[in-house]
């Protein structure tokens, strides 16, 4: 995407790209050891962007020379955003940093208060919304919205009206943007989710069968066998890429896969198959999540691309590709150099 569409101009920013990926792995990692699974990458992102920038500010790990794209006179069409000039260009607010910085603080301090404060984290547990036996099937749906990260972010952007003083009009404005930007979103994110609660739920028939997700699994583990590690990611990129989220994902499949590592463990004497197999999906879901339809349809509304999905997802594809396949490999390896019992 540079200038000279140089392979070697990105290769030499490996040193910040490492610090990158290290500033956001290991806080998420701590997260998930001592904290819990339900924050890791709100929390782990937001630490990263304040490791990164600052690194960036102070000039750490910088390539001997600094890299850019071309002018934007000379961007191809499916590179400029279609959103307003204002939101496109950057502008001196007079907002000091810190406030600038202090919504992000607010929702890390929230959700891990939440997290730390057991009272307030049941509470919001407690108040739910309910509609069992929808439409006269097994089917309910129970959600506890206070409980929700995405409740933190809408107390939290409410808060920052105050906090950066913003006029009405510039709430005003922020509003009527922010619409504009998820409206083209919205109508394919809502078919897109109840498409995918049909594939979860497709279990509920008069042939007895299982749900879509595992029935494909199961015919894939089948003709699959002892190098399922490697199709175990697939598996999980697949249900990412159809729900759109890593977690849906392994709601899915995660009891399948390791059902399959169970077997594949007594076959091969490693009791611990099914552990790495269940990571592996974890792992496949990720990969998933760059190729998902409606993550991407978000997204692109987000920055003004709305209609270049299909070109966006094929760049992506092949990041997703090399993720599956170097995990696939990573895990094939893991798994033959388990222990036996």
């Amino acid at each position: 995407f540079g200038a000279r569409r140089s392979w070697r101009e990105g290769l030499e920013a490996w040193q910040f790209a490492l610090f990158g990926g290290l500033a956001f792995t290991v806080p998420y990692l701590l997260l998930g050891l001592f904290v819990g699974p339900e924050y890791p990458s709100l929390i782990g992102a937001l630490t990263a962007l304040v490791l990164t920038t600052a690194a960036a500010r102070l000039g750490w790990f910088q390539p001997r020379q600094i890299w850019d794209f071309p002018p934007p006179a000379q961007w191809e069409e499916e590179w400029k955003s279609a959103l307003p000039e204002h939101l496109t260009r950057a502008e001196d607010t007079g907002v000091p940093a810190w406030k600038a910085w202090l919504p992000y603080a607010l929702v890390a301090g929230l959700l891990l208060g939440m997290r730390f404060y057991p009272p307030i984290w049941q509470w919001a547990k407690q108040t739910k919304l309910q509609i069992p036996h929808l439409f006269g099937t097994k089917i309910g749906i129970e959600s506890a919205p206070l409980a929700l990260p995405g409740t933190v972010f809408l107390i939290v952007s409410g808060l920052s009206i105050g906090i950066l003083r913003m006029p009405g009009r510039a709430v005003a404005r922020a509003v009527q943007d922010v619409g504009r930007a998820l409206g083209g979103a919205a109508v394919a994110l809502l078919f897109a989710v109840g498409m995918v609660q049909i594939f979860i739920n497709s279990d509920v028939n008069q042939a007895g069968l299982g749900s879509m997700p595992s029935e494909l699994a199961c015919a894939a583990a089948h003709a699959v066998g002892v190098v399922w590690p490697a199709a175990a990611v697939v598996i999980g990129a697949l249900g990412a890429f159809v729900a759109g989220s890593n977690t849906v994902s392994n709601m899915m499949f995660s009891l399948f896969q390791f059902e399959v590592g169970r077997q594949i463990g007594g076959v091969l004497g490693h009791p611990m198959t099914s552990l790495w197999i269940v990571a592996l999906q974890v792992v496949g879901g990720a990969a998933g999540n760059m190729i998902c339809v409606h993550n991407v349809v978000a997204a692109s509304a987000t920055v003004g691309m709305s209609g270049r999905e299909g070109s966006l997802i094929r760049k992506t594809l092949l990041a997703a590709t090399y993720y599956m396949l170097a995990a696939g490999l990573l895990g094939l390896g893991i798994v033959a150099a388990l222990p036996n019992r």
